[in-house]
Protein backbone atom coordinates (compact mmCIF):
# COMPACT_ATOMS: atom_id res chain seq x y z
CA UNK A 1 0.00 0.00 0.00
CA UNK A 2 1.55 3.25 -1.28
CA UNK A 3 2.05 6.46 1.12
CA UNK A 4 -0.65 8.07 -1.30
CA UNK A 5 -3.25 5.85 -1.24
CA UNK A 6 -2.44 5.55 3.12
CA UNK A 7 -3.64 8.87 3.25
CA UNK A 8 -6.77 8.87 1.20
CA UNK A 9 -7.64 5.80 2.93
CA UNK A 10 -7.83 8.62 6.28
CA UNK A 11 -9.03 11.41 4.76
CA UNK A 12 -7.59 13.83 5.94
CA UNK A 13 -6.11 14.93 2.75
CA UNK A 14 -6.27 18.82 2.10
CA UNK A 15 -9.77 19.81 0.89
CA UNK A 16 -10.37 21.20 -2.69
CA UNK A 17 -12.22 24.13 -2.98
CA UNK A 18 -15.01 22.71 -5.64
CA UNK A 19 -16.52 19.59 -5.83
CA UNK A 20 -17.32 18.65 -9.46
CA UNK A 21 -21.05 17.15 -10.07
CA UNK A 22 -22.76 15.73 -12.42
CA UNK A 23 -26.19 17.28 -11.70
CA UNK A 24 -29.75 16.14 -13.67
CA UNK A 25 -31.85 19.49 -14.90
CA UNK A 26 -34.35 17.07 -16.81
CA UNK A 27 -35.64 14.05 -18.81
CA UNK A 28 -32.72 12.43 -21.07
CA UNK A 29 -29.19 11.78 -20.39
CA UNK A 30 -28.67 15.33 -22.31
CA UNK A 31 -29.81 17.26 -19.27
CA UNK A 32 -27.07 14.96 -16.99
CA UNK A 33 -24.42 17.41 -16.24
CA UNK A 34 -24.03 20.83 -18.67
CA UNK A 35 -22.89 20.82 -21.96
CA UNK A 36 -22.24 16.96 -21.43
CA UNK A 37 -19.68 18.18 -18.14
CA UNK A 38 -19.72 17.74 -14.72
CA UNK A 39 -19.93 21.25 -12.89
CA UNK A 40 -17.73 22.84 -9.96
CA UNK A 41 -19.74 24.22 -7.14
CA UNK A 42 -18.28 25.15 -3.81
CA UNK A 43 -18.01 22.40 -0.81
CA UNK A 44 -20.50 23.71 1.58
CA UNK A 45 -19.50 23.19 5.42
CA UNK A 46 -21.81 20.45 7.39
CA UNK A 47 -24.92 22.36 9.62
CA UNK A 48 -24.50 20.58 13.45
CA UNK A 49 -26.80 17.92 12.02
CA UNK A 50 -25.23 16.95 9.17
CA UNK A 51 -22.11 15.23 7.83
CA UNK A 52 -19.91 16.54 5.06
CA UNK A 53 -18.76 12.86 3.04
CA UNK A 54 -16.32 12.42 -0.01
CA UNK A 55 -17.86 9.78 -3.03
CA UNK A 56 -15.30 6.96 -3.65
CA UNK A 57 -16.82 4.83 -6.17
CA UNK A 58 -20.59 4.64 -7.12
CA UNK A 59 -22.07 1.85 -9.25
CA UNK A 60 -24.32 2.61 -12.32
CA UNK A 61 -27.69 0.89 -12.16
CA UNK A 62 -30.17 -0.03 -14.75
CA UNK A 63 -33.00 1.06 -12.75
CA UNK A 64 -32.46 4.67 -13.36
CA UNK A 65 -33.20 4.29 -16.46
CA UNK A 66 -36.84 5.51 -15.53
CA UNK A 67 -35.48 8.22 -13.75
CA UNK A 68 -33.40 9.40 -16.75
CA UNK A 69 -36.10 8.64 -19.11
CA UNK A 70 -39.11 10.16 -16.73
CA UNK A 71 -37.38 13.13 -14.98
CA UNK A 72 -39.17 14.73 -12.49
CA UNK A 73 -41.81 12.18 -13.15
CA UNK A 74 -40.49 9.46 -11.75
CA UNK A 75 -42.55 8.42 -8.87
CA UNK A 76 -40.04 9.37 -6.63
CA UNK A 77 -39.46 12.67 -7.65
CA UNK A 78 -43.39 13.82 -6.77
CA UNK A 79 -43.69 16.15 -10.17
CA UNK A 80 -40.55 17.98 -8.92
CA UNK A 81 -39.19 20.67 -11.42
CA UNK A 82 -35.55 19.24 -11.85
CA UNK A 83 -34.61 22.65 -13.83
CA UNK A 84 -35.23 24.66 -10.62
CA UNK A 85 -34.65 21.92 -8.11
CA UNK A 86 -31.98 19.44 -9.67
CA UNK A 87 -31.48 15.69 -8.16
CA UNK A 88 -28.23 13.20 -9.28
CA UNK A 89 -28.00 9.60 -10.45
CA UNK A 90 -25.41 7.76 -8.13
CA UNK A 91 -27.79 5.86 -5.07
CA UNK A 92 -25.13 2.97 -5.47
CA UNK A 93 -22.12 4.70 -3.40
CA UNK A 94 -19.21 4.36 -1.23
CA UNK A 95 -18.50 7.29 1.46
CA UNK A 96 -15.57 8.52 3.47
CA UNK A 97 -16.96 10.92 6.64
CA UNK A 98 -14.89 14.45 6.05
CA UNK A 99 -16.80 16.57 8.44
CA UNK A 100 -19.11 15.86 11.47
CA UNK A 101 -21.44 18.52 12.64
CA UNK A 102 -21.54 18.80 16.24
CA UNK A 103 -24.58 17.64 17.37
CA UNK A 104 -23.03 14.07 15.57
CA UNK A 105 -19.92 13.84 16.92
CA UNK A 106 -21.13 11.36 19.79
CA UNK A 107 -21.46 8.43 16.61
CA UNK A 108 -19.75 9.46 13.60
CA UNK A 109 -15.95 10.73 13.15
CA UNK A 110 -13.86 11.77 10.51
CA UNK A 111 -12.29 9.28 8.18
CA UNK A 112 -14.84 6.67 9.25
CA UNK A 113 -16.55 4.60 5.79
CA UNK A 114 -19.55 4.36 4.88
CA UNK A 115 -22.10 2.20 2.86
CA UNK A 116 -25.69 3.72 2.36
CA UNK A 117 -29.05 2.26 1.84
CA UNK A 118 -31.05 4.37 -0.64
CA UNK A 119 -34.37 3.28 -0.34
CA UNK A 120 -35.19 5.20 2.57
CA UNK A 121 -38.35 6.00 4.24
CA UNK A 122 -39.18 9.68 6.13
CA UNK A 123 -42.37 9.78 7.78
CA UNK A 124 -44.10 7.00 5.88
CA UNK A 125 -42.95 8.50 2.59
CA UNK A 126 -41.01 6.52 0.30
CA UNK A 127 -37.70 8.70 -0.85
CA UNK A 128 -34.26 7.47 -1.97
CA UNK A 129 -30.88 8.52 -2.77
CA UNK A 130 -29.77 9.48 -6.15
CA UNK A 131 -33.69 10.17 -6.54
CA UNK A 132 -35.65 12.34 -4.14
CA UNK A 133 -32.21 13.05 -2.10
CA UNK A 134 -29.36 14.07 -4.91
CA UNK A 135 -27.34 11.08 -5.23
CA UNK A 136 -23.48 10.01 -5.18
CA UNK A 137 -22.29 11.33 -8.35
CA UNK A 138 -20.34 14.29 -7.37
CA UNK A 139 -16.87 14.55 -5.34
CA UNK A 140 -18.23 15.77 -1.93
CA UNK A 141 -22.12 16.28 -0.62
CA UNK A 142 -23.84 16.66 2.71
CA UNK A 143 -25.97 14.12 4.19
CA UNK A 144 -28.55 15.09 7.36
CA UNK A 145 -31.78 14.38 8.93
CA UNK A 146 -33.14 12.71 5.54
CA UNK A 147 -30.76 10.28 5.38
CA UNK A 148 -29.14 9.78 9.37
CA UNK A 149 -33.05 10.46 11.40
CA UNK A 150 -35.36 8.87 8.82
CA UNK A 151 -38.20 6.12 9.45
CA UNK A 152 -35.68 3.17 10.44
CA UNK A 153 -33.05 5.88 11.69
CA UNK A 154 -29.94 6.37 9.90
CA UNK A 155 -30.02 4.60 6.42
CA UNK A 156 -25.94 4.18 6.21
CA UNK A 157 -23.90 1.46 7.36
CA UNK A 158 -20.55 1.69 9.31
CA UNK A 159 -17.53 -0.02 7.88
CA UNK A 160 -14.18 -1.36 8.59
CA UNK A 161 -11.20 -1.34 6.50
CA UNK A 162 -11.44 -4.53 5.15
CA UNK A 163 -14.12 -3.80 2.11
CA UNK A 164 -13.08 -2.05 -0.62
CA UNK A 165 -14.34 1.10 -2.18
CA UNK A 166 -15.88 -1.10 -5.31
CA UNK A 167 -17.32 -3.34 -3.22
CA UNK A 168 -18.61 -1.03 -0.89
CA UNK A 169 -20.85 0.70 -3.36
CA UNK A 170 -22.22 -2.68 -4.95
CA UNK A 171 -22.96 -3.85 -1.37
CA UNK A 172 -26.83 -2.36 -2.45
CA UNK A 173 -27.16 -4.26 -5.30
CA UNK A 174 -26.00 -7.43 -3.78
CA UNK A 175 -28.80 -6.38 -1.42
CA UNK A 176 -31.39 -6.34 -3.65
CA UNK A 177 -30.23 -10.00 -4.85
CA UNK A 178 -30.11 -11.16 -1.02
CA UNK A 179 -33.38 -9.73 -0.54
CA UNK A 180 -35.09 -12.02 -3.81
CA UNK A 181 -34.51 -15.05 -1.36
CA UNK A 182 -35.48 -13.06 1.93
CA UNK A 183 -39.35 -13.62 2.77
CA UNK A 184 -40.64 -10.22 2.22
CA UNK A 185 -44.75 -12.22 1.50
CA UNK A 186 -46.61 -12.49 4.06
CA UNK A 187 -47.08 -16.12 4.96
CA UNK A 188 -50.12 -15.85 7.34
CA UNK A 189 -53.90 -14.52 7.48
CA UNK A 190 -53.94 -10.90 8.36
CA UNK A 191 -54.95 -9.91 12.02
CA UNK A 192 -57.64 -7.10 11.72
CA UNK A 193 -57.54 -7.37 7.73
CA UNK A 194 -60.68 -8.20 5.30
CA UNK A 195 -61.21 -12.00 4.33
CA UNK A 196 -62.56 -13.24 1.45
CA UNK A 197 -63.74 -16.72 1.25
CA UNK A 198 -65.17 -18.26 -2.14
CA UNK A 199 -65.98 -22.13 -2.36
CA UNK A 200 -68.41 -24.20 -4.64
CA UNK A 201 -71.70 -24.51 -2.77
CA UNK A 202 -72.15 -28.56 -3.64
CA UNK A 203 -68.74 -28.54 -1.95
CA UNK A 204 -68.56 -31.70 0.57
CA UNK A 205 -65.20 -31.31 1.74
CA UNK A 206 -64.93 -31.61 5.69
CA UNK A 207 -62.37 -28.82 5.71
CA UNK A 208 -60.58 -27.85 9.03
CA UNK A 209 -58.51 -24.39 10.30
CA UNK A 210 -55.89 -25.31 12.41
CA UNK A 211 -54.17 -21.97 12.25
CA UNK A 212 -55.30 -18.34 14.35
CA UNK A 213 -57.88 -16.46 11.87
CA UNK A 214 -58.48 -12.85 13.31
CA UNK A 215 -59.83 -10.95 10.50
CA UNK A 216 -61.80 -7.52 11.43
CA UNK A 217 -64.49 -8.16 8.04
CA UNK A 218 -65.32 -11.64 6.13
CA UNK A 219 -67.21 -12.03 3.15
CA UNK A 220 -68.50 -15.58 2.37
CA UNK A 221 -69.16 -16.41 -1.37
CA UNK A 222 -71.06 -19.42 -2.51
CA UNK A 223 -70.04 -21.72 0.20
CA UNK A 224 -71.15 -24.63 2.45
CA UNK A 225 -73.34 -24.16 5.80
CA UNK A 226 -70.12 -26.30 6.92
CA UNK A 227 -67.82 -23.79 5.44
CA UNK A 228 -69.60 -20.80 7.21
CA UNK A 229 -69.93 -22.91 10.68
CA UNK A 230 -66.13 -23.07 10.80
CA UNK A 231 -65.26 -19.36 9.57
CA UNK A 232 -67.78 -18.29 12.59
CA UNK A 233 -66.00 -20.18 15.18
CA UNK A 234 -62.85 -19.32 13.94
CA UNK A 235 -63.46 -15.59 13.78
CA UNK A 236 -65.58 -15.29 17.06
CA UNK A 237 -69.31 -14.13 17.29
CA UNK A 238 -68.01 -9.85 16.97
CA UNK A 239 -66.76 -10.11 13.45
CA UNK A 240 -68.68 -8.64 10.90
CA UNK A 241 -69.84 -11.48 8.21
CA UNK A 242 -71.57 -10.50 4.71
CA UNK A 243 -72.87 -13.70 2.61
CA UNK A 244 -72.67 -13.05 -1.03
CA UNK A 245 -73.25 -15.50 -3.02
CA UNK A 246 -73.76 -16.10 -6.77
CA UNK A 247 -71.21 -13.97 -7.58
CA UNK A 248 -69.96 -14.02 -11.52
CA UNK A 249 -66.38 -12.81 -12.29
CA UNK A 250 -67.84 -9.99 -14.05
CA UNK A 251 -69.26 -8.34 -9.90
CA UNK A 252 -65.72 -9.15 -8.25
CA UNK A 253 -64.86 -5.40 -8.90
CA UNK A 254 -67.92 -4.16 -7.65
CA UNK A 255 -67.57 -6.55 -4.49
CA UNK A 256 -64.08 -4.61 -3.82
CA UNK A 257 -65.82 -1.28 -4.13
CA UNK A 258 -68.74 -1.85 -1.59
CA UNK A 259 -66.55 -3.80 1.53
CA UNK A 260 -63.09 -2.86 0.83
CA UNK A 261 -63.39 0.88 0.11
CA UNK A 262 -61.34 -0.17 -3.52
CA UNK A 263 -58.51 -1.70 -1.39
CA UNK A 264 -59.32 -5.05 -1.67
CA UNK A 265 -59.14 -8.43 0.49
CA UNK A 266 -56.14 -8.55 2.48
CA UNK A 267 -56.90 -12.48 2.70
CA UNK A 268 -58.62 -14.37 0.29
CA UNK A 269 -59.40 -17.91 0.16
CA UNK A 270 -60.74 -20.28 -2.48
CA UNK A 271 -62.15 -23.64 -1.62
CA UNK A 272 -62.18 -26.22 -4.44
CA UNK A 273 -61.10 -24.27 -7.47
CA UNK A 274 -61.82 -25.32 -11.17
CA UNK A 275 -62.49 -22.25 -12.92
CA UNK A 276 -59.12 -20.90 -13.84
CA UNK A 277 -60.94 -17.74 -15.23
CA UNK A 278 -62.61 -17.11 -11.70
CA UNK A 279 -59.23 -17.56 -9.93
CA UNK A 280 -57.82 -14.89 -12.39
CA UNK A 281 -60.96 -12.35 -11.42
CA UNK A 282 -60.90 -12.86 -7.97
CA UNK A 283 -57.31 -12.36 -7.49
CA UNK A 284 -57.13 -9.14 -9.02
CA UNK A 285 -58.79 -8.35 -5.84
CA UNK A 286 -55.84 -9.07 -3.51
CA UNK A 287 -54.46 -6.54 -1.73
CA UNK A 288 -51.30 -4.77 -1.49
CA UNK A 289 -49.21 -7.62 0.32
CA UNK A 290 -52.00 -9.72 -0.02
CA UNK A 291 -52.11 -14.04 0.40
CA UNK A 292 -54.10 -16.02 -1.92
CA UNK A 293 -54.86 -19.47 -0.70
CA UNK A 294 -55.89 -21.99 -3.02
CA UNK A 295 -57.51 -25.18 -1.11
CA UNK A 296 -58.36 -28.33 -3.62
CA UNK A 297 -57.72 -31.76 -4.88
CA UNK A 298 -58.07 -31.28 -8.57
CA UNK A 299 -56.62 -29.16 -11.18
CA UNK A 300 -58.14 -26.07 -12.66
CA UNK A 301 -59.17 -26.15 -16.51
CA UNK A 302 -56.69 -24.14 -17.50
CA UNK A 303 -53.55 -21.74 -16.67
CA UNK A 304 -54.29 -18.75 -14.66
CA UNK A 305 -53.83 -14.80 -15.61
CA UNK A 306 -51.90 -13.63 -13.02
CA UNK A 307 -50.77 -9.90 -12.48
CA UNK A 308 -46.61 -10.64 -12.10
CA UNK A 309 -45.62 -7.07 -12.03
CA UNK A 310 -48.01 -7.29 -8.52
CA UNK A 311 -46.11 -10.25 -7.38
CA UNK A 312 -42.75 -7.91 -7.86
CA UNK A 313 -43.51 -4.97 -6.38
CA UNK A 314 -46.53 -5.50 -4.23
CA UNK A 315 -45.52 -9.06 -2.47
CA UNK A 316 -48.76 -10.89 -3.26
CA UNK A 317 -48.56 -14.59 -1.96
CA UNK A 318 -50.05 -17.67 -3.73
CA UNK A 319 -49.98 -20.40 -1.19
CA UNK A 320 -52.08 -23.43 -1.25
CA UNK A 321 -52.60 -27.19 -0.06
CA UNK A 322 -54.82 -29.89 -1.17
CA UNK A 323 -56.78 -30.07 1.72
CA UNK A 324 -58.97 -30.71 4.20
CA UNK A 325 -56.90 -27.86 6.33
CA UNK A 326 -57.16 -24.48 4.86
CA UNK A 327 -54.11 -23.08 7.20
CA UNK A 328 -52.03 -25.63 5.81
CA UNK A 329 -51.18 -23.76 3.40
CA UNK A 330 -49.35 -20.78 5.39
CA UNK A 331 -46.18 -20.34 6.92
CA UNK A 332 -42.36 -20.53 5.81
CA UNK A 333 -41.76 -23.99 6.74
CA UNK A 334 -44.37 -25.10 3.55
CA UNK A 335 -43.27 -21.64 1.56
CA UNK A 336 -39.36 -21.78 0.98
CA UNK A 337 -37.63 -18.35 0.11
CA UNK A 338 -34.08 -19.57 -0.54
CA UNK A 339 -32.44 -21.66 -3.41
CA UNK A 340 -33.16 -25.62 -2.60
CA UNK A 341 -30.44 -27.21 -1.41
CA UNK A 342 -28.55 -29.67 -3.90
CA UNK A 343 -31.12 -28.41 -6.25
CA UNK A 344 -30.94 -27.32 -9.98
CA UNK A 345 -31.50 -23.71 -10.51
CA UNK A 346 -31.88 -21.70 -13.75
CA UNK A 347 -31.39 -18.21 -14.03
CA UNK A 348 -33.14 -16.58 -16.99
CA UNK A 349 -31.75 -13.37 -18.29
CA UNK A 350 -28.15 -14.34 -16.41
CA UNK A 351 -25.72 -12.17 -18.69
CA UNK A 352 -26.79 -8.87 -16.85
CA UNK A 353 -25.07 -7.67 -14.29
CA UNK A 354 -27.31 -8.01 -11.72
CA UNK A 355 -28.43 -11.82 -13.18
CA UNK A 356 -24.66 -12.42 -13.32
CA UNK A 357 -24.77 -11.54 -9.57
CA UNK A 358 -27.66 -14.49 -9.19
CA UNK A 359 -25.48 -16.28 -10.46
CA UNK A 360 -22.43 -15.95 -8.64
CA UNK A 361 -24.82 -15.87 -5.19
CA UNK A 362 -25.63 -19.50 -6.56
CA UNK A 363 -22.21 -20.63 -7.01
CA UNK A 364 -21.25 -19.22 -3.94
CA UNK A 365 -24.11 -20.25 -1.75
CA UNK A 366 -23.23 -22.61 0.95
CA UNK A 367 -25.84 -25.31 0.74
CA UNK A 368 -27.06 -23.95 -2.34
CA UNK A 369 -28.04 -25.94 -5.95
CA UNK A 370 -25.61 -28.30 -7.17
CA UNK A 371 -26.72 -27.47 -10.78
CA UNK A 372 -27.01 -24.03 -12.03
CA UNK A 373 -28.51 -23.33 -15.49
CA UNK A 374 -27.43 -19.66 -16.70
CA UNK A 375 -29.32 -18.44 -20.44
CA UNK A 376 -29.04 -15.60 -22.21
CA UNK A 377 -29.61 -14.25 -25.41
CA UNK A 378 -27.03 -12.37 -25.87
CA UNK A 379 -23.37 -14.27 -26.73
CA UNK A 380 -20.98 -12.12 -25.52
CA UNK A 381 -22.69 -11.81 -22.38
CA UNK A 382 -22.70 -15.37 -22.51
CA UNK A 383 -19.13 -16.08 -23.25
CA UNK A 384 -18.13 -13.64 -20.46
CA UNK A 385 -19.78 -15.29 -17.95
CA UNK A 386 -18.56 -18.59 -18.69
CA UNK A 387 -14.72 -16.72 -18.26
CA UNK A 388 -15.78 -15.25 -15.03
CA UNK A 389 -17.61 -17.91 -13.22
CA UNK A 390 -16.87 -21.56 -14.43
CA UNK A 391 -13.67 -21.66 -12.37
CA UNK A 392 -15.62 -20.22 -9.32
CA UNK A 393 -18.39 -22.99 -9.82
CA UNK A 394 -15.91 -25.92 -10.16
CA UNK A 395 -13.63 -24.66 -7.09
CA UNK A 396 -17.46 -24.96 -5.13
CA UNK A 397 -18.50 -28.39 -6.83
CA UNK A 398 -21.12 -27.02 -8.74
CA UNK A 399 -21.85 -27.38 -12.42
CA UNK A 400 -22.46 -24.63 -14.57
CA UNK A 401 -24.38 -25.06 -17.72
CA UNK A 402 -25.11 -22.11 -20.17
CA UNK A 403 -27.40 -21.64 -22.88
CA UNK A 404 -28.29 -19.51 -25.20
CA UNK A 405 -32.01 -19.61 -26.83
CA UNK A 406 -31.85 -17.66 -29.53
CA UNK A 407 -28.78 -19.90 -31.60
CA UNK A 408 -30.03 -23.47 -30.06
CA UNK A 409 -31.94 -26.12 -31.95
CA UNK A 410 -33.76 -27.56 -28.66
CA UNK A 411 -35.79 -25.05 -26.40
CA UNK A 412 -34.88 -24.06 -23.23
CA UNK A 413 -37.66 -26.54 -21.51
CA UNK A 414 -35.96 -29.38 -23.61
CA UNK A 415 -32.52 -27.91 -21.94
CA UNK A 416 -33.92 -27.81 -18.97
CA UNK A 417 -35.68 -30.95 -18.39
CA UNK A 418 -32.35 -33.05 -20.25
CA UNK A 419 -30.34 -31.70 -17.71
CA UNK A 420 -32.54 -32.49 -14.89
CA UNK A 421 -33.40 -36.06 -15.91
CA UNK A 422 -36.91 -34.72 -17.11
CA UNK A 423 -38.02 -33.55 -13.85
CA UNK A 424 -37.94 -29.87 -14.41
CA UNK A 425 -35.95 -26.75 -11.95
CA UNK A 426 -36.15 -26.52 -8.23
CA UNK A 427 -35.68 -23.10 -8.80
CA UNK A 428 -36.09 -20.58 -11.96
CA UNK A 429 -35.25 -16.77 -11.33
CA UNK A 430 -36.38 -14.45 -14.09
CA UNK A 431 -33.99 -11.52 -14.06
CA UNK A 432 -35.39 -10.04 -17.59
CA UNK A 433 -38.39 -7.58 -17.28
CA UNK A 434 -40.98 -9.44 -19.98
CA UNK A 435 -44.16 -10.83 -19.32
CA UNK A 436 -44.31 -13.46 -21.73
CA UNK A 437 -40.72 -14.74 -20.75
CA UNK A 438 -41.89 -14.54 -17.19
CA UNK A 439 -44.99 -16.83 -17.69
CA UNK A 440 -42.69 -19.50 -20.20
CA UNK A 441 -40.01 -19.60 -17.20
CA UNK A 442 -42.88 -21.10 -15.34
CA UNK A 443 -43.33 -24.22 -17.16
CA UNK A 444 -39.35 -25.00 -16.26
CA UNK A 445 -40.03 -25.90 -12.86
CA UNK A 446 -40.14 -29.05 -10.82
CA UNK A 447 -43.72 -29.83 -9.10
CA UNK A 448 -42.35 -28.10 -6.30
CA UNK A 449 -40.52 -25.33 -8.03
CA UNK A 450 -40.17 -21.64 -7.01
CA UNK A 451 -40.08 -19.06 -10.32
CA UNK A 452 -38.36 -16.09 -8.35
CA UNK A 453 -39.73 -12.92 -10.43
CA UNK A 454 -36.91 -10.73 -9.61
CA UNK A 455 -37.18 -7.70 -12.82
CA UNK A 456 -39.81 -5.75 -12.17
CA UNK A 457 -43.01 -5.47 -14.74
CA UNK A 458 -45.36 -2.96 -14.46
CA UNK A 459 -48.84 -3.47 -12.24
CA UNK A 460 -50.82 -4.67 -14.77
CA UNK A 461 -48.44 -7.34 -16.49
CA UNK A 462 -50.88 -10.20 -16.52
CA UNK A 463 -49.06 -13.75 -17.34
CA UNK A 464 -50.31 -17.47 -17.89
CA UNK A 465 -49.31 -19.51 -14.91
CA UNK A 466 -50.14 -22.82 -13.52
CA UNK A 467 -51.99 -22.35 -10.22
CA UNK A 468 -53.43 -25.38 -9.90
CA UNK A 469 -49.49 -26.80 -9.23
CA UNK A 470 -49.26 -24.16 -5.69
CA UNK A 471 -52.16 -26.35 -4.24
CA UNK A 472 -51.50 -29.69 -6.06
CA UNK A 473 -47.28 -29.64 -6.18
CA UNK A 474 -46.87 -26.93 -3.73
CA UNK A 475 -45.15 -24.37 -6.07
CA UNK A 476 -43.89 -21.17 -5.32
CA UNK A 477 -44.14 -17.91 -7.21
CA UNK A 478 -42.10 -14.37 -5.37
CA UNK A 479 -40.69 -11.86 -6.00
CA UNK A 480 -39.46 -8.45 -4.17
CA UNK A 481 -38.35 -5.04 -5.01
CA UNK A 482 -35.50 -3.07 -3.63
CA UNK A 483 -33.58 -3.96 -0.14
CA UNK A 484 -33.61 -2.96 3.06
CA UNK A 485 -30.61 -2.20 5.45
CA UNK A 486 -30.63 -5.94 7.16
CA UNK A 487 -30.03 -7.45 3.53
CA UNK A 488 -27.13 -4.85 2.65
CA UNK A 489 -26.18 -5.50 6.65
CA UNK A 490 -26.14 -9.54 5.58
CA UNK A 491 -24.23 -8.66 2.03
CA UNK A 492 -21.20 -6.93 4.16
CA UNK A 493 -21.46 -9.85 6.65
CA UNK A 494 -20.77 -12.10 4.23
CA UNK A 495 -18.25 -10.29 2.01
CA UNK A 496 -16.16 -9.50 5.43
CA UNK A 497 -16.33 -13.59 6.02
CA UNK A 498 -15.20 -13.88 2.51
CA UNK A 499 -18.26 -16.11 0.95
CA UNK A 500 -19.26 -13.46 -1.06
CA UNK A 501 -17.14 -11.42 -3.56
CA UNK A 502 -18.80 -8.26 -5.26
CA UNK A 503 -15.96 -7.18 -7.02
CA UNK A 504 -16.54 -10.05 -9.16
CA UNK A 505 -19.57 -7.90 -10.87
CA UNK A 506 -17.13 -5.13 -11.68
CA UNK A 507 -17.02 -4.87 -15.63
CA UNK A 508 -15.33 -1.40 -16.30
CA UNK A 509 -14.32 1.54 -14.53
CA UNK A 510 -14.04 5.49 -15.21
CA UNK A 511 -13.29 8.52 -13.37
CA UNK A 512 -15.23 11.41 -12.70
CA UNK A 513 -15.25 12.94 -15.94
CA UNK A 514 -16.33 9.34 -17.38
CA UNK A 515 -19.66 8.94 -15.47
CA UNK A 516 -22.22 10.22 -17.99
CA UNK A 517 -20.23 7.70 -20.79
CA UNK A 518 -20.57 5.47 -17.69
CA UNK A 519 -24.00 5.91 -17.77
CA UNK A 520 -24.80 5.31 -21.16
CA UNK A 521 -22.92 2.47 -21.27
CA UNK A 522 -25.03 0.95 -18.75
CA UNK A 523 -28.30 2.13 -20.97
CA UNK A 524 -26.63 0.27 -23.54
CA UNK A 525 -25.39 -2.88 -21.85
CA UNK A 526 -21.87 -2.34 -23.24
CA UNK A 527 -20.48 -3.97 -20.97
CA UNK A 528 -21.48 -7.69 -19.35
CA UNK A 529 -21.24 -6.59 -15.30
CA UNK A 530 -21.50 -3.52 -13.29
CA UNK A 531 -19.79 0.01 -14.22
CA UNK A 532 -18.01 1.86 -11.41
CA UNK A 533 -17.06 5.64 -11.56
CA UNK A 534 -14.60 6.86 -8.93
CA UNK A 535 -15.51 10.79 -8.34
CA UNK A 536 -12.14 11.31 -6.68
CA UNK A 537 -9.92 9.89 -9.98
CA UNK A 538 -9.55 12.66 -12.85
CA UNK A 539 -8.57 11.70 -16.54
CA UNK A 540 -9.80 8.27 -16.68
CA UNK A 541 -12.10 7.68 -19.63
CA UNK A 542 -14.30 4.33 -18.98
CA UNK A 543 -12.46 1.42 -19.56
CA UNK A 544 -13.25 -2.49 -19.99
CA UNK A 545 -10.96 -4.16 -17.16
CA UNK A 546 -9.71 -5.63 -20.61
CA UNK A 547 -9.14 -2.08 -22.11
CA UNK A 548 -7.56 -1.35 -18.79
CA UNK A 549 -4.49 -4.22 -18.83
CA UNK A 550 -3.88 -2.70 -22.23
CA UNK A 551 -3.70 1.03 -21.66
CA UNK A 552 -2.55 1.16 -17.50
CA UNK A 553 -0.76 -2.02 -17.33
CA UNK A 554 0.40 -1.17 -13.72
CA UNK A 555 -3.04 -0.73 -12.67
CA UNK A 556 -4.02 -4.17 -14.20
CA UNK A 557 -1.56 -6.07 -12.70
CA UNK A 558 -2.81 -5.77 -9.88
CA UNK A 559 -6.41 -7.30 -10.79
CA UNK A 560 -6.74 -10.34 -9.22
CA UNK A 561 -6.89 -14.02 -10.88
CA UNK A 562 -9.32 -13.97 -13.44
CA UNK A 563 -9.20 -10.28 -14.18
CA UNK A 564 -11.22 -9.88 -10.68
CA UNK A 565 -10.88 -6.14 -9.56
CA UNK A 566 -9.68 -6.10 -6.29
CA UNK A 567 -8.72 -3.22 -3.62
CA UNK A 568 -5.18 -3.46 -5.01
CA UNK A 569 -6.35 -2.50 -7.84
CA UNK A 570 -7.72 0.91 -6.46
CA UNK A 571 -4.60 0.98 -5.01
CA UNK A 572 -2.57 1.18 -8.13
CA UNK A 573 -5.49 3.59 -9.33
CA UNK A 574 -5.59 6.38 -6.83
CA UNK A 575 -1.04 6.34 -6.93
CA UNK A 576 -1.70 6.93 -10.71
CA UNK A 577 -4.35 9.24 -11.37
CA UNK A 578 -5.26 11.22 -7.93
CA UNK A 579 -3.38 14.70 -7.80
CA UNK A 580 -3.33 16.73 -4.50
CA UNK A 581 -2.02 19.29 -6.40
CA UNK A 582 -5.13 19.12 -8.61
CA UNK A 583 -7.46 18.46 -5.47
CA UNK A 584 -5.98 22.07 -3.81
CA UNK A 585 -6.39 24.12 -6.94
CA UNK A 586 -9.50 22.64 -8.60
Amino acid sequence: MTKKYELYRTGQAPLPTQTWSWNMYGAGIENIGRDGQPEAFPIPEPADDQLLVRVDSVGMCFSDVKLIRQGGAHPKLYNRNLAEEPTRLGHEAALTIIKVGKDLQDAYQPGQRLAIQPDIYQNGRSTAYGYTIPGGLTQYHLIGPEVLDADDGAYVLPLTDDLGYAETALTEPWACVEASYTQRRRLQPKAGGRLWVLGQPDDTTAYTFSGELEPALVVLSDVSERVKALIRQKVGPDVEMFVRDGLRPSGFPALKAELTDDEGFDDIIMLAPHSAERVSEAAKLTAFRGTFNLVGDAPLDGLVQIDVGRIHYHYTAYVGNSGPDIAASYGEARNRCDLLPGGAAVFVGAGGPMGQMHVQRAIELKNGPNLIIATEVNEMRLNALKELFAPLAEANGKELLTFNPASAEESLQEFVRNATDQIGADDVVVCVPVGPLMAEAGTYLAPDGMLVLFAGVPNGTMAPLDMSAVYLHNAQFTGTSGSALADQATVIAKTVAGDLSPNRSVAAVGGMEAARDGVEAMMEGRYPGKVVIFPQISGLPLLSLAELKEKYPAVAEKLGEGDVWTAAAEAALVEAFWELEQAEHV
